[in-house]
């Protein structure tokens, strides 16, 4: 579930409160269920697409920010002991992604910026390598994590931004 933009002042504790219950409970709750059915069966992996905002936190989207933040140190700290169960638990932050909710997003800037959603994509300029990831980049990465060849790897998020969580500006 997508969490609301804004500040502090901005998100009042209702809207905080529905993001968090979808997204960040939403997560919880599902991988309680599935680490139950898993540990019957003697293993499995959980994926958590999270989002890279609880890498970088940002105040104009706080409730995001820190709602990806806490399922990551839950990812982490769930998969640092879930080795015992015969369970992989792991966490995929995607930046930017080309999802039709993104280019949405993008054709309204466009619009406000330069009058015209159809220019949406010069605004993706600015992005690591002049574009968001595509889909299939992520769900690649997601089968890899899910696979036995990477049958060693728990605990761990995998940001796929293209760098942007680690850029200067």
């Amino acid at each position: 579930g997508a969490i609301p933009g804004g500040d502090l002042l901005k998100v009042d504790e209702e809207t905080w409160r529905r993001a968090w219950d979808l997204k960040v409970f939403g997560y919880i709750n599902l991988t309680r269920q599935v680490y139950a059915a898993m540990k019957a069966r003697g293993g499995g992996t959980v994926v958590n697409i999270i989002g890279s905002a609880g890498e970088k936190m940002n105040a104009a989207y706080i409730a995001g920010s820190t709602g990806n933040a806490g399922l990551m140190a839950f990812t982490r700290a769930l998969g640092g002991a879930s080795h015992a169960d015969g369970i992989r638990v792991v966490g995929i932050n995607p930046g930017p992604v080309a999802t039709d909710r993104l280019v949405g997003l993008y054709r309204q800037m466009a619009a406000a910026q330069l009058g015209d959603p159809g220019r949406f994509e010069e605004l993706f300029k600015g992005m690591s390598f002049g574009r968001p990831a595509k889909p299939e980049e992520i769900a690649w990465t997601a089968a890899f994590l899910a696979s036995p060849r990477s049958s060693y790897t728990s605990g761990c998020i995998v940001t796929i931004d293209g760098g942007q969580a680690n850029r200067s500006t």
